[in-house]
């Protein structure tokens, strides 16, 4: 599918339903509460009006869809207003990290409404993994409000990688070589009886900020906690590569013959980040974390770097001035005019389970290339 052009225009073929709903439900997000109406809709997706009036039909009969007022006349009837409901469902999202486990759920049009923490040793048996997963998932539910009788879609599960997003598999996870080839996404969806759909940690975040957006921007988003990765985003897409590997951004040799990485090489950028973070070094850590985004920067002409995780917001400030200044040093060398900026995310590792539950919610509007690859969520 060119996803430069799949989201130019509506197709007025049965075949493609699903996709043209996707169109609309998508600009009724983007609207949010002061809605958008019928006509603007049939213009900005290219479907006829009458296509359009099915398909918002479909949509309120559904409860995803409900009026919100009526524009003032021009002459003649009045044009009603539609906007998205956003408490018509929502997605559970979960990070789980080396130490611990974050759950949010969140509503349609991707506002958090629960949150909670809880301890996790991901070095532990499958499953008291899953059991931790699945309280959690049980845990903001209840939380949420009215969600005992609204729709859940599903849950995103978000964690290091390397993993087999279309599969759900996981491989040697960085420091736990004990998951390679375990099924997560079957196996946590077998314990809490939703659709499951896993994915990297930085992935995930990377595709909520994407989503929030709402830019056809290139950028990297560097995570910086218990490990070190990135999520890319291209054109405005997840860019996850044909092995669903791409980002693997910590294990880049910066140091030949450097000290050891747990991904059993050595002078890795993540190995020597997280050693001068420990030793309580947050200047030689964020220079080291400044050399691979310039390098990211030069490989890929990104427009931006996004800095995040719960080791950068302990010392956002000392991450965010040392990283640009090697950015910009390395602009100046190169002869760019302007360095690309580069900014923080914020909230820790929340980003991450934000974006987790936006594994769910996006393809439900077309967004992000996730369509195709919702994982069993059809």
């Amino acid at each position: 599918m060119n996803r430069s052009n799949s989201r130019s225009g509506g197709a007025n073929l049965p075949a493609l339903r699903h996709h043209n709903a996707s169109l609309v439900l998508d600009l009724l997000r983007v609207a949010g509460e002061q809605g958008i109406s019928r006509l603007e809709l049939a213009e900005r997706t290219g479907l006829t009006p009458q296509a359009v009036s099915k398909i918002t039909a479909r949509l309120r009969a559904e409860g995803l869809a409900a009026e919100a007022g009526r524009l003032a006349s021009t002459g003649g009837k009045p044009r009603t207003v539609l906007r998205l409901v956003p408490d018509a469902g929502y997605a559970v999202g979960l990070h789980l990290d080396r130490d611990e486990l974050t759950a949010v759920l969140a509503d349609l049009a991707g506002t958090t409404v629960a949150t909670r923490t809880f301890p996790l040793d991901l070095g532990a048996p499958a499953a008291e993994v899953l059991a931790t997963a699945a309280h959690a998932v049980q845990t903001v539910r209840a939380e949420g409000p009215g969600t005992e009788d609204r729709q859940v879609f599903g849950v995103g599960a978000a964690l290091p990688g390397p993993l087999d997003h279309r599969g759900g598999v996981l491989h040697r996870v960085t420091g736990f070589p004990q998951w390679d080839g375990y099924p997560l996404r079957d196996a946590l969806a077998g314990h809490i009886g939703l659709p499951v759909v896993v994915d990297k940690d930085t992935n995930a975040a990377a595709l909520g900020l994407a989503l929030r957006e709402r830019a056809d921007a290139d950028f990297a988003y560097l995570h910086l906690g218990t490990g070190l990765g990135a999520g890319l985003v291209l054109g405005g897409a997840l860019h996850r590569g044909v092995r669903t590997g791409a980002g693997e951004f910590g294990h880049q040799t910066l140091q030949l013959d450097g000290p050891p990485c747990g991904c059993g090489g050595r002078g890795c950028i993540e190995a020597l980040c997280l050693a001068a973070a420990a030793r309580g070094d947050i200047a030689e850590a964020a220079r080291v974390l400044g050399a691979g985004a310039a390098n990211l920067v030069g490989l890929l002409d990104i427009d931006r770097v996004v800095l995040g995780g719960r080791t950068v917001a302990a010392d956002e400030q000392a991450y965010l001035s040392g990283v640009r200044a090697v950015v910009e040093e390395r602009a100046r060398r190169e002869g760019v005019t302007a360095a690309v900026p580069v900014t923080v995310a914020g909230g820790g590792d929340r980003p991450v389970a934000e974006g987790a539950a936006q594994l769910v919610l996006a393809p439900l509007f077309g967004r992000a290339g996730e369509a195709e690859e919702r994982s069993g969520q059809g």
